[in-house]
């Protein structure tokens, strides 16, 4: 019997090539967070997105181009729940599959599960990014980040 909790995941499929999503996926100010400095193309590569008084730092801690990228955050400040740094130590991870003129994109935040506090509203944040944002993006050229 599996005690395992679930990381959030969704998937999104667009007709462009694995290496377009990589690239796109790496242009976290057009998808996700106007408020967006360094850089998240490469391995080792770290940046920050902020959002108010909430912010992020991530480290590229794994990447294979066109396949594969995790984003390892490295401190956070989480302002609108108790566990302002519920977020350190989790993983974003993208892996990428093209076949058939379009590429399938695995998203999934491991170490969201439904057990932690923001998990509903970061639910509903990853799943408005990805599945909109993200995806329009990849289809028409024009995300709309936050």
């Amino acid at each position: 019997m599996e005690t395992k909790t679930k990381d959030y995941s969704i998937s999104i499929e667009a007709p462009i090539t694995a290496a377009d999503a990589f690239k796109k996926i790496s242009q976290v100010d057009a998808w996700w967070a106007k408020n967006f400095t360094g850089k998240a193309q490469k391995l080792n590569d770290t940046f920050k997105v902020t959002f108010g008084k909430t912010f992020v730092n991530f480290k590229i801690s794994e990447c294979v181009p066109n396949q594969k990228i995790v984003w390892l955050v490295t401190d956070c400040n989480l302002d609108w729940i108790n566990n302002k740094t519920e977020w350190n130590n989790t993983e974003v991870v993208f892996e990428l599959n093209e076949k058939a003129g379009a590429t399938k994109i695995n998203f999934t935040h491991v170490g969201l599960t439904p057990d932690v506090e923001c998990y509903k509203d970061c639910f509903a944040g990853w799943t408005g990014h990805v599945k909109g944002s993200l995806l329009q993006l990849l289809t028409t050229g024009k995300g709309i980040p936050e």
